[in-house]
């Protein structure tokens, strides 16, 4: 069961998430929050897997939010979820450690499917904000190509294969499959990869991957 946490300043969209949520029988929402430090305490007080974050709300925004939701001793993962389709939005859910990013306009079915995904310690982003990031780091500061392979010699080839198709979209579940592994030692070699190349989510390892050709 997904234990889930819905965080945002306006009641009705509390209220129409929670409807959604508990609609599906793997999800179960244990506490709702109307601004960060709200969900700081909740957080703080029951067991949170993923947690549904508003930016836009007041005493604490969802970004810094994030960030100290990330910083507890038994974090939840984080899915950003806004009406607003701005860059720095995305950049800076990410850069605070988010999982997802989703507008609130999403489909219901792919929250829910985020929902699972990110619990499963994969990412989801909504495809515009996901080309824009890709863009941004193909044609900004992100490493040069030499650099990233340098970053991808810390890696055993076995990581390397887990990195590869983790950067084409690919599941734990899907990785397990292609390689012959099991999920939880997909798992293993996913935080190991993570710890290696100094990122802190599959999307900026993904990207990092990219940049370095290993999907070419």
């Amino acid at each position: 069961m997904i234990r889930a946490m819905i965080v945002d300043d306006d009641a009705l969209v509390r209220l129409g998430l929670a409807d959604l949520l508990g609609d599906d029988e793997d999800i179960e929402v244990v506490a709702q929050a109307s601004d960060g430090l709200h969900a700081l305490e909740q957080a703080t007080a029951r067991r949170v897997d993923v947690a549904l974050v508003d930016v836009r709300m007041p005493r604490m925004d969802g970004i810094t939010a994030t960030a100290r939701l990330r910083a507890l001793p038994h974090p939840p993962k984080v899915i950003t979820l806004t009406t607003f389709d701005l860059d720095e939005y995305v950049y800076n859910a990410l850069a605070a450690g988010a999982d997802g990013f989703l507008l609130k306009d999403t489909d219901p079915a792919e929250i829910l499917r985020a929902v699972h995904l990110v619990a499963a310690g994969s990412a989801m982003l909504h495809p515009a904000a996901a080309r824009r990031l890709i863009d941004r780091y193909h044609h900004a500061n992100h490493p040069k190509e030499a650099a990233a392979r340098a970053c991808l010699d810390k890696l055993t080839p076995r990581e390397r294969d887990v990195l590869t198709l983790l950067a084409r979209g690919a599941t734990n579940a899907d990785i397990a499959a292609g390689l012959g592994m099991r999920e939880s030692t997909v798992k293993a070699h996913v935080s190991r990869i993570l710890a290696a190349l100094d990122v802190t989510n599959r999307v900026q390892a993904a990207l990092l991957a990219r940049d370095a050709g290993l999907t070419a």
